[in-house]
């Protein structure tokens, strides 16, 4: 009789299914494992007092008084949320944004109050000038019946005159108890100005988060309006990142990283992935943040809304795809939410 080879392979094949099959098994060889440790809570302060104030194109979020933010802090820190950065709006803006380094100044205030109420709170602050200035741009410009720089065209950001503010700033915030600054305008060296004002100032302890990645993205539109900084005329393209280019991303990270940055951040989040992916493997030695900015959030949000996806789902997917990628730290205004659902499993 002839032989009947069997229609199989001589060894087991590996089915990956059998490792899906059911809730338990998913969860014990998950991967990539999200919790509220993770997030960075932003804020959004605004001088005065009041009920807070939501802001239209990002539903659930809100501008904050002072007065409102021991409360707040106590809710984050309560759903294991362990950071917050600050966002100021200041009473007044003018050319210079002054209020940015005063003492007295609305981000000042926010800090020492949620120090008072919440010690274990981290505390970052933003450090730009865009949300101070009257002309909505992150660093002072080439204007005035004398150019202070002829040579220089009219409206220009002005780099190295801005260094100095921008140090005069995180000197401020860390007098006023701020954990860590955040540096965000993409100015030429504004690491290490910040890194020698502090050290000057015997702020030597505070570490510098660079925004060493922010690309001129159209996903910053509701922020904006949440921090009433649109600029007044022309656009940010000029010192924030070409949202094409990849290589100069390393370079813009190996620079700070060169000036004293203690940590990084890519921003915006999604359409970066491979960003994120890149500098975790070039600089596995620092911690790496990433900003899972305003567009994103409200895309998700205003799909929820109209019943086009699972809310739940998508936010948990969209971060956990960001750690994926290689953040350590993820800045969310989904962070509350989301470590409420974490909580439930």
């Amino acid at each position: 009789m002839e032989n009947v080879k069997p229609n199989f392979p001589a060894f087991p094949v590996s089915r990956p299914r059998r490792l899906r099959r059911t809730p338990a098994l998913r969860r014990m060889l998950r991967e990539t494992e999200l919790n509220p440790g993770d997030f960075i809570y932003p804020l959004f302060v605004r001088s005065g007092k009041g009920e807070p104030r939501p802001i239209r194109s990002m539903p659930g979020v809100n501008q904050w008084t002072v007065e409102h933010l021991p409360a707040l802090a106590e809710k984050v820190l309560r759903a294991g949320v362990p950071a917050v950065i600050l966002f100021g709006i200041p009473e007044e803006k003018d050319a210079v944004g002054r209020e940015n380094f005063d003492a007295n100044g609305v981000v000042q205030r926010a800090i020492l109050a949620i120090k008072a109420a919440v010690p274990e709170m981290v505390v970052i602050t933003d450090v730009c000038l865009c949300e101070y200035t009257d002309h909505g741009h992150c660093g002072l410009l080439n204007v005035g019946d004398v150019l202070p720089e002829p040579h220089l065209p009219e409206g220009y950001v002005l780099n190295d005159t801005t260094l100095n503010i921008l140090g005069r700033v995180a000197v401020s915030h860390a007098a006023a108890g701020a954990d860590i600054v955040a540096p965000s305008g993409m100015m030429d060296g504004m690491v290490g100005a910040i890194r020698q004002a502090l050290d000057a100032a015997r702020f030597e302890h505070i570490p510098i988060l660079s925004y060493a990645v922010k690309y001129a993205s159209s996903f910053y539109g509701p922020f904006r309006d949440a921090a009433e900084s649109p600029p007044k005329f022309g656009d940010r393209k000029s010192h924030q990142m070409d949202p094409a280019n990849r290589r100069e991303a390393l370079r813009e990270a190996a620079l700070d990283i060169g000036e004293g940055a203690d940590m990084l951040m890519v921003k915006p989040a999604l359409p970066y992935l491979d960003v994120i992916a890149e500098l975790r493997q070039a600089f596995p030695e620092l911690p790496l943040a990433a900003y899972n900015v305003s567009g994103e959030y409200a895309m998700l949000k205003a799909a929820a809304q109209n019943g086009w996806l699972d809310e739940r789902g998508a936010v948990l997917e969209a971060l956990t795809a960001i750690k994926r990628a290689g953040a350590d730290l993820i800045l969310t205004y989904h962070a509350l939410d989301a470590a409420a659902w974490l909580a439930e499993g």
